[in-house]
């Protein structure tokens, strides 16, 4: 009986610490995008679960329940989680409105940011302010939505930011192909490059080119009917020799990766730029300094490519140089490469910067991997974004959760006024970005036979590669 009653105590007191502790561990960054599905419930949750904890622990004591010590500590934790939740709500409350604020500052860095959106209203603001430059279009904004009403939507942020004075807003898709296709539907569901270069084997390097190309084109002309003049894609990692690891749930860039050719992936890729820009949408080069030898996924975890740069020049790097291009960009990833910079990812570093600007000679833009990203959000995100722009990052990039842009914002508006931020790399930052925003996407009627959707192909027999053949030959 005693043993009984003495484990169920033990239990009582393991249960107690764990609520205890997982309340404190929630309420020490209640703002985590990890969190971003319940943030709304989630800080009223911490708030009441925080006050019921400390009454708990009261009534305990009171009832000679619960000992001096482990009655101060619980409450203790209790207490001090409240006082977390309710300090970080004060905090972005107090930054959403710093930001919002007339502020020269703001407005001089606001075409730095691009930024996803949940809310219409809230991004025109922000657009109409000068306070972001571009827009990231997501599942969210597309799902269950027509082509017009997408478009109509972001033609409204045009004519708004417009009227303001604004020059225009950069607008920004990750409509690779394959996987990651975030516009489909409303947009035609197209294979990955990779299937492109399986079908075309045996064709003749330049039938691969002028299919590639042919994608590029097609993928181009939906993306321009959305509004888009900036695509994310292509991936120019290398396909990695290795298995994809159970920790790898987002990266997957084996699944998404052209070839593990780089002189392939280069003038495919290269081809397949040139297509989006006949439709006058740019070119994303992804993810420098490459994914292929990074054995961490960066949505979650640091990474290091540890494979010496002499090597990288001749393998993982050459695509990103053969296949640059002036009117487009490059992604830069949030991986630290020591043999450059051994304290910062590529996103955040300036040795990496400069190395692309002075020592490649590339003009185009400079964008970060999303900042929401674990690689770097843990390092911390006023940090990642102060550290960008120092590094002369012409884009910083904050889609999956866009609340996290009026943190870095404001970060950013303290760093100008403590003088850290270098005006050197201002105008001609803001020239490749502001020719870049001027694209105007060139739209056409898409023909219905060109609306192949690889569901639909897979249904009828056809396989994924000859898939992505038929879908090219429909739009010649």
């Amino acid at each position: 009986m005693r043993a009984r009653q003495g484990g169920r105590a033990r239990g009582g007191l393991v249960v107690r610490w764990m609520l205890a502790l997982l309340l404190l561990a929630l309420a020490y960054d209640p703002r985590t995008p990890y969190l971003l599905a319940v943030r709304e419930v989630l800080t009223a949750g911490l708030l009441v679960a925080a006050t019921l904890g400390v009454a708990a622990v009261c009534m305990g004591f009171a009832r000679d329940r619960l000992g001096r010590f482990e009655a101060a500590a619980l409450g203790t934790c209790c207490a001090l989680a409240g006082l977390l939740t309710l300090g970080d709500m004060l905090v972005a409350r107090a930054q959403r409105e710093a930001v919002l604020a007339p502020d020269v500052e703001a407005s001089r860095l606001g075409h730095h940011f691009i930024v996803g959106y949940h809310d219409f209203d809230e991004v025109a603001r922000l657009a109409e302010r000068g306070l972001i430059g571009g827009i990231y279009l997501a599942r969210r904004n597309v799902r269950g939505r027509d082509l017009a009403t997408v478009r109509a939507e972001v033609d409204a942020l045009q004519a708004r930011r417009a009227a303001a004075g604004w020059p225009p807003l950069l607008v920004l898709a990750d409509q690779e192909g394959g996987r990651v296709a975030h516009m489909s539907p409303p947009l035609s569901a197209m294979p990955a490059l990779s299937a492109l270069v399986a079908a075309s084997s045996g064709d003749g390097f330049d039938t691969l080119l002028e299919r590639a190309r042919a994608y590029g084109a097609r993928q181009g002309r939906e993306l321009a009917s959305l509004g888009v003049n900036l695509n994310l894609g292509p991936v120019v990692d290398l396909r990695p020799e290795r298995q994809t690891t159970m920790l790898d749930t987002h990266t997957l860039i084996g699944q998404r990766a052209i070839a593990a050719d780089p002189v392939v992936v280069a003038r495919v890729a290269a081809a397949y730029a040139e297509g989006l820009a006949e439709r006058g949408v740019g070119a994303t080069l992804k993810h420098f300094p490459g994914l292929g030898g990074v054995h961490t996924d960066t949505h979650h975890f640091s990474a290091r490519l540890e494979t010496p740069p002499t090597h990288l020049e001749t393998h993982d790097w050459l695509p990103f140089r053969l296949a640059a291009r002036s009117d487009g960009a490059i992604m830069l990833g949030h991986v630290v490469v020591p043999g450059i910079d051994p304290q910062r990812p590529a996103s955040l570093s300036k040795a990496v910067v400069e190395m692309l600007r002075q020592t490649w000679g590339f003009d185009g833009l400079l964008l970060t991997d999303d900042l929401n990203m674990g690689a770097v959000y843990r390092r911390g995100l006023c940090r990642a974004a102060v550290d960008a722009l120092r590094a002369g990052v012409d884009l910083l990039l904050i889609s999956y959760d866009p609340q996290q842009y009026y943190r870095a914002m404001h970060c950013a508006v303290a760093a100008e006024r403590a003088g850290l931020l270098d005006d050197a790399w201002r105008a001609s930052s803001r020239r490749r970005i502001g020719i870049a925003a001027a694209r105007a996407p060139v739209v056409q009627p898409l023909p219905e036979t060109a609306r192949l959707d690889d569901t639909l192909a897979l249904r009828a027999g056809v396989r994924p590669a000859a898939a992505a053949e038929v879908a090219l030959r429909a739009t010649r």
